[in-house]
């Protein structure tokens, strides 16, 4: 019997491009989108996708071309329909969660209605808890025919998580924590994020495990005080986070808050890490071991990946 040909895979998703990966198929990969950049040899890949935006715009300038855009029904990616069938996929990831995260569900079934030839198969991710994240693990590895491959990852994965809540549950008081996952306007980190500050050993404040990130009222900010504040802007590296710290240091009483006083205000990669849902969630845990309890974690992850503010 002849064994049947590896599918070519696009993905249209950076936390599915890291997936496939680290299950060992990244060679399958024959396109990506413009945001899929780890691991850095995917970065090769033809692009099958691009922002509308312009990203070197303010977070405000930003958020408000966002609210334009999708209140007019207009998508802020486009989707290069052309490109996608020339590289005549098998598989695409995509997914469903968030409009203005990646490209969507919608816009991929979109570009691929025409083809006259088999169209390919479309798998949609949208994790919300990190046990979404383990799930999608396993559906990408099942789809891809290297099951084998998703339980061994999960297993080292969730090896990693229980050591970070061994350690954490020897603390004797969390410290609360604010996530900022957008600074202007202000929105707090939703999704799985709540549920990795519980883990590390943290009380989180705003943003509730399993929901959408919600905005936030710079008054509850000041009213609730956390000891620990963590700026984890939704697709900013390290320095364009401290490039727009401006937008939190600038607000009235910024001094006064706790957080602050006792330089506890960090900086993080949030488009290689918090923001996105695959593998290196488990390193987000460990950054904010590292943050809330130093004296306990240590895994080496500070300055290249985050860094106190002030």
């Amino acid at each position: 019997m002849r064994a049947m040909k590896p599918p070519r895979i696009v993905s249209l998703l950076p936390s599915a491009t890291e997936i496939v990966c680290a299950l060992g198929c990244g060679e399958q990969l024959v396109g990506r989108s413009h945001e899929c950049d780890f691991p850095p040899e995917v970065r090769g890949l033809p692009a099958c996708t691009e922002s509308k935006l312009d990203v070197a715009r303010s977070s405000e300038q930003i958020d408000r071309e966002v609210k334009s855009l999708l209140q007019d029904a207009l998508s802020i990616y486009r989707v290069d329909a052309a490109r996608l069938r020339e590289l005549r996929p098998d598989v695409i990831f995509t997914q469903a969660q968030c409009e203005v995260c990646a490209v969507s569900l919608t816009e991929v079934e979109q570009a691929v209605a025409e083809w006259a030839e088999a169209p390919p198969r479309i798998i949609s991710l949208s994790p919300q808890r990190l046990v979404d994240v383990w799930d999608n693990i396993l559906t990408v590895a099942k789809v891809l025919g290297v099951s084998e491959r998703g339980l061994a990852l999960v297993k080292q994965l969730k090896h990693r998580v229980a050591d970070v809540i061994e350690k954490a549950a020897r603390v004797k008081r969390p410290p609360s924590v604010a996530c900022i996952e957008w600074l202007d306007p202000l929105m707090a980190a939703g999704n799985w994020v709540p549920e990795l500050v519980e883990l590390a050993g943290g009380l989180n404040l705003f943003g509730e495990s399993g929901k959408h990130s919600p905005w936030l009222r710079w008054e509850d900010v000041l009213e609730r005080d956390p000891e620990i504040i963590v700026a984890m802007p939704c697709g900013f590296d390290l320095p364009r986070t401290r490039q727009e710290l401006s937008a939190l240091t600038g607000r009235p009483d910024w001094a006064k808050l706790r957080a602050v006083r006792t330089g506890r205000v960090y900086l993080t990669d949030g488009s290689q890490f918090f923001n996105r849902p695959g593998p290196r969630l488990v390193e987000s845990l460990e950054m904010l071991g590292e943050m809330f309890h130093p004296q306990v974690f240590h895994f080496g992850h500070r300055e290249h990946s985050w860094s106190e503010a002030l």
